[in-house]
């Protein structure tokens, strides 16, 4: 096993749907200007209640990604 080095970015992803979904959506964003993502780790889970129910979850994830070079 070689040594890495990482770096962490932290983001809030949403979703009507579920929690997985959020988490989904913020990897997907991360993926469009990060390389070599290689984890996640779930900070925070909250939802936006709307007449009872559950309308919005949101999830704050912190995505590691190695460094290159």
């Amino acid at each position: 096993m070689s040594n890495h080095t990482y770096q962490k970015i932290e983001l809030v992803g949403s979703s009507t749907k579920s929690i997985e979904d959020a988490v989904q959506h913020a990897v997907a964003k991360a993926a469009l200007t990060e390389k070599n993502l290689r984890w996640l780790e779930v900070v925070e889970t909250r939802a936006q209640l709307e007449e009872g129910k559950v309308a919005h979850w949101q999830v704050t994830v912190k995505i590691g990604a190695t460094l290159e070079g």
